[in-house]
């Protein structure tokens, strides 16, 4: 039985799920009806954090096109263009026991693809939620669904999975940012062109 949280909480994953080693994490989501006339491409971003809050380096930067990072303990599925149909719309599997020393967070983050020239934000969404899978027996064992807050915003950090004396946690965070991924990388110490 999954645990399903709420804004804000937090969760221990793997000392209450002992020898958790590989977990599967699914973003969903679902677009209203409008008439805007463009298609949504929402996109999931993962965001490889030092215990400074910050990316060490750009490949600390998971996303559509650098689909692998933290020496291979974080996969990314690849891009899903259009989050039609039922279930995860993106997917990532993470190696807990793999994921380097440095590494003291994992930011899961949803933006939506040229959401200032499309006039799209997360009001136009719904039933966002993360979800958090045991990959050997695929068993859901957190979720937490986003709810309708968002109304200007661009970009959510959803949650984060994080190191807490030698286990893993979960943090269900739900905040929503204006100005898209730009603003995320900005705030997690990356470069933007």
């Amino acid at each position: 039985m999954a645990i399903s949280l709420q804004k804000g909480q937090k969760v221990d994953l793997t000392k209450t799920n002992p020898g958790l080693k590989n977990v599967v994490v699914g973003l969903g989501w679902d677009t209203n009806k409008y008439d805007g006339g463009n298609d949504f491409d929402l996109d999931s971003s993962i965001f490889l954090l030092a215990d400074t809050g910050k990316v060490a380096d750009q490949n600390d930067f998971i996303f559509y096109n650098n689909t692998t990072g933290g020496n291979g303990s974080v996969v990314h599925s690849g891009d899903n263009l259009t989050g039609v149909g039922d279930g995860d719309d993106e997917v990532v599997k993470v190696s807990l026991a793999e994921v380097p020393a440095h590494i003291q967070r994992l930011a899961f983050t949803v933006t939506i693809h040229d959401a200032d020239t499309r006039n799209q934000n997360f009001g136009m969404v719904s039933n966002a939620y993360i979800r958090i899978v045991n990959e050997a027996t695929n068993e859901e064992l957190i979720r937490y669904d986003l709810g309708e807050d968002f109304s200007i915003e661009t970009a959510i950090v959803v949650g984060e999975l994080y190191r807490h004396n030698g286990e893993w946690k979960f943090n269900a965070i739900g905040a929503g940012y204006q100005g898209g991924l730009a603003a995320l990388c900005s705030d997690y110490g990356l470069a933007v062109n």
